[in-house]
């Protein structure tokens, strides 16, 4: 990875702790990595609004977009809400509409729902249509996220082997 340059996390998730950010933290725990930077409270960005400039441009939403375009790449790690991508994760996609901090970005998508393959999809296309570089190696679709945890709150092994093979071959785009 080059010096100095991070992955980002983005968890899309609206709850505290939730099974995505669980996921997420058991992994890079676990594996020892570091230099992984994470955005798991989406509430901190206000409501997109077209009308503002870059001028007055909050400064949650410019510091989120300076993360994004100096990171090597981008994880997300999100639920699907009534088959669609949760509201603030949207929100926050949109902040970077008239932006170019997603162009030939690499990104990795972890949907670990109920379902979530109405959302994963939905998330892909948005991503796409931003200009980021998806690829099938990179994705992941967990159903039944809840399931997947045992009684003191640890992530089954399958599970956990698929998130950290993906976790560890998007980190090698970034050492050769």
């Amino acid at each position: 990875m080059p010096p100095g340059k991070k992955i980002l996390i983005i968890i899309g998730s609206a709850s505290e702790n939730s099974s995505n950010q669980k996921l997420m933290e058991q992994v890079l725990e676990k594996t020892g990595y570091m230099n992984f930077q994470m955005y798991d409270d989406l509430s901190v960005f206000p409501h997109f609004d077209t009308a503002l400039t870059d001028d007055d441009t909050p400064e949650e939403v410019l510091k989120v977009r300076e993360d994004i375009k100096n990171s090597a790449g981008v994880i997300f790690s999100t639920p699907e809400y009534i088959f669609s991508i949760p509201g603030r994760l949207k929100n926050l996609l949109e902040w970077c509409v008239s932006t170019t901090v997603f162009s030939a970005k690499p990104v990795a998508v972890i949907t670990a729902s109920a379902s979530g393959e109405k959302g994963h999809e939905e998330l892909l296309l948005i991503l796409r249509t931003l200009g980021a570089v998806t690829d099938d190696k990179h994705q992941a679709l967990i159903k039944g996220i809840k399931g997947k945890f045992d009684s003191n709150g640890l992530l089954e092994s399958n599970t956990f082997a698929k998130v950290s093979k993906l976790v560890t071959d998007f980190r090698t785009l970034f050492h050769n």
